[in-house]
């Protein structure tokens, strides 16, 4: 409460002035020239931010929190090992080693997530830096946490691995 109410009171500069930046947003301010907003990313996080209260926060831990659990479950039941140890997951982002014994012959992890892109429309990021070709960074963030799309993502990988 101490750092928001100091950033209230003393902003470090235009680009850190919550109380223009409420301003600008909702209009209730005189005009001002405070920078050049991102104005789609700012609609998009005041309805995003709507949406959470609409549901409720509680609701919606417990809902990532369920289909993040399921993804998990799924991944292992099909041989991917998670990344991160029991306790130290989140289920807004899992990462897993892709099991290479379950790519189709001749297939790479990258052609496995191209495939699951354009044949069943289910978009997953690969591995960075050292893991590229190890690994993926499966999301499961706001909107798209639903158990529908973990079941798409568990059925798809069904067909495409062996």
């Amino acid at each position: 409460d101490r750092a928001l109410g100091h950033l209230r009171d003393t902003p470090q500069s235009w680009y850190l002035d919550l109380n223009m930046i409420a301003k600008y947003v909702t209009g209730d301010g005189a005009r001002a020239y405070h920078h050049t907003a991102p104005i789609s990313s700012l609609y998009g996080l005041h309805a995003g931010l709507g949406a959470i209260l609409d549901e409720g926060l509680d609701v919606s831990f417990a809902r990532h929190q369920a289909v993040g659990d399921a993804l998990q479950a799924g991944l292992v039941d099909r041989g991917f090992r998670l990344f991160a140890a029991e306790g130290n997951r989140l289920p807004q982002l899992t990462s897993v080693w892709v099991p290479e014994e379950r790519l189709p012959s001749g297939s790479t992890e990258a052609d496995v997530r191209r495939s699951l892109l354009l044949d069943y429309g289910v978009e997953i990021g690969g591995g960075l830096g050292d893991l590229a070709g190890k690994g993926w960074r499966i999301g499961l963030m706001g909107h798209t946490a639903r158990m529908r799309n973990v079941q798409l993502l568990l059925a798809s990988l069904d067909d495409v691995l062996v």
